[in-house]
């Protein structure tokens, strides 16, 4: 607060009554460039501790080539002195966003090694420790209700998870045509996003497939604009999963994501902190929630439901006459997304068991046995990181539908400028 002798001091320098120095240093942007290369290197130090810390870096190869396994106690030590130096930073008035999210990162990165160095978290605790977001809290009665609907609109005899098993097997995309069909989804989902979001003309991507993995689909972002995209086909894949899995993992999704990155910050601004991507950071709760959003950006529900029985289903060579009520049992189901969630942190938090837990899933995520217990592998292995997926897609969708107005054209606008632009969840909350 400026005092009254030092108003009349300011007013009197505006005049040229007196002359005024000032011997302040302008913020710089070297110092935030010189934060930025720490926290990659920090990233990739940890991630010699744990094997899919770092899950895509395209950064300098000698940083990588340098890193060695140090000591964790070092390592903590080392972020907290950049969280420090981090908090002491003048950033240019263009790179105050710059210096929120390097900074919600590195407590991320801090968080992380805690753990690996023995520290507990909560289920809630982890979450926003690494994700800056906690999932809500929600218990069986906020899933009965959903039930009920399913129960009045599965046809058949049975309880309701085997005759939802039974009706979704109707929709299971033959192994034969796996293939063409992701294919055609896949390039669809690029063409709709090309049309709205400037990629760089060198993006490209290729698809595997694979087994024995704890999830459905992933991404590999190799830097300069590639990705290499695997499908998990340990378990069948229903035919709306093909477009899902098109634009979650490549466009508008995660291909799209790590590529606008790369192209507008790293490439156009030299923000190098940027070319590491830790897996469990705020990041992905962006990445992940705006993939999942970015399903329903490229095909409003009318249209995806017309290139599905024109396309698809044909490709796939399946009856299309139930599609609607298909789409009605979908969108209900999406009802029980956070089930997912409460299941994990009561079993990560000890208040069940696995065989609890696995039941768990199957009466209120109703998914069956063998798809319930692959995830309770993925909960083991990635913990709180669930919450991206449901949590992230709800965050990323109130934030551009906000911020677009609900004008359809300006909700893709919105949407890549926040892919080219990360915000964490905190910064994205709708008050």
């Amino acid at each position: 607060m400026l005092t009254r002798f030092n108003k009349w001091l300011v007013a009197l320098c505006c005049i040229g009554v007196i002359a005024c120095t000032d011997n302040s240093e302008p913020p710089s942007e070297d110092g935030m460039n010189q934060l930025a290369e720490r926290y990659v290197k920090l990233a990739l130090l940890v991630g010699k501790h744990q094997d899919y810390y770092i899950d895509a870096y395209y950064g300098p190869s000698e940083w990588q080539q340098q890193a060695e396994k140090l000591p964790l106690e070092q390592l903590q030590s080392q972020a907290q002195s950049l969280i420090d130096d981090i908090d002491k930073a003048e950033p240019l008035e263009t790179e105050v966003l710059r210096k929120d999210m390097l900074m919600v990162q590195t407590r991320s990165v801090m968080a992380f090694i805690e753990q690996l160095n023995g520290k507990t978290f909560s289920f809630d605790d982890e979450s926003m420790a690494l994700y800056d977001a906690k999932s809500p809290n929600l218990s069986e009665a906020d899933f009965d209700k959903a039930l009920l609907e399913l129960d009045g609109l599965i046809p058949g005899e049975g309880d309701l998870n085997s005759r939802l098993d039974a009706f979704q097997s109707e929709f299971v995309i033959p192994k034969d045509k796996l293939g063409k069909v992701f294919v055609a989804a896949i390039e669809e989902a690029q063409k709709r996003t090309k049309a709205m979001i400037e990629l760089p003309e060198n993006e490209a991507f290729t698809i595997e497939y694979v087994t024995d993995k704890p999830w459905s689909g992933y991404n590999w972002y190799k830097g300069n604009s590639f990705s290499l995209i695997q499908v998990n086909t340990d378990l069948p894949i229903q035919i709306d999963r093909a477009i899902d899995l098109a634009s979650h993992e490549g466009y508008p999704g995660h291909h799209v994501f790590n590529s606008l990155m790369e192209k507008h910050l790293v490439d156009g601004k030299g923000w190098i902190e940027y070319s590491v991507y830790p897996l469990y950071s705020p990041l992905s709760l962006l990445a992940e929630g705006s993939a999942n959003y970015g399903i329903e950006v490229a095909f409003p529900q009318q249209q995806r439901l017309q290139f599905e029985k024109q396309v698809l289903f044909t490709l796939a060579g399946l009856d299309a006459s139930k599609v609607e009520l298909y789409y009605q049992v979908q969108a209900i189901l999406g009802k029980l997304s956070y089930a997912g969630n409460v299941a994990a942190k009561r079993y990560l938090d000890g208040q069940i068991d696995k065989p609890q837990a696995v039941a768990f899933l199957m009466k209120y995520a109703l998914s069956n046995e063998k798809k319930s217990k692959q995830r309770i592998d993925f909960i083991e292995r990635y913990r709180a990181y669930v919450i991206n997926y449901n949590l992230g897609q709800d965050l990323v969708k109130d934030y551009v539908e906000y911020q677009s107005g609900g004008d359809v054209d300006k909700r893709w606008q919105v949407f890549a400028e926040l892919l080219a632009n990360p915000k964490s969840a905190s910064m994205m909350v709708v008050r």
